[in-house]
C-alpha cells in the first residue's frame, strides 16, 4: 500500500509496521533478537508490527537495528537556507507611508466662532 496524506494517521502506522516487519524478516532476524539489540522488549516490537502506537526514540532504536536511519533524512529533509533567504523570512511587510501634506489655502485667518 502507499502512503499518503489522506490516509489516516491508523492506517499509516499499520503500514509502517508491516514495513518494519518485512525488513526485519528479509534481515532474518527474530523479533527477541531485534528486541535486544535495540534494547526494547519483544513486546513494543510486536506493538510497532502491528501499527499501535510507540515513542519516537524506539522506533528510532528499531531503524537503526534495519540500517534504515539514513533515509529519515528522505522523510524529513534539512533545510539549507543562505543568509538572504533567512532575512527574507524575518523581514516585516514594508510600512505604508502617510500622505504627504498638502497645502491648504487659507483666505483669512482662522478664528474661534465666538469672535
Amino acid at each position: 500500500m502507499k502512503i499518503e496524506s489522506h490516509n489516516s494517521p491508523q492506517v499509516i502506522m499499520v503500514e509502517l509496521g508491516s514495513r518494519i516487519a518485512h525488513r526485519r524478516i528479509e534481515m532474518g532476524l527474530s523479533q527477541a533478537e531485534i528486541a535486544k539489540q535495540a534494547g526494547v522488549g519483544k513486546r513494543t516490537v510486536e506493538r510497532i508490527e502491528s501499527g499501535k502506537d510507540t515513542q519516537l526514540s524506539t522506533l528510532i532504536r528499531l531503524l537503526r537495528c534495519l540500517e534504515l536511519t539514513d533515509r529519515l533524512d528522505l522523510l524529513v529533509p534539512e533545510v539549507k537556507a543562505t543568509p538572504i533567504e533567512m532575512l527574507k523570512l524575518q523581514q516585516q511587510p514594508p510600512r505604508q507611508r502617510a500622505t504627504s501634506k498638502r497645502k491648504t489655502e487659507t483666505k483669512k485667518p482662522w478664528k474661534w466662532g465666538d469672535e
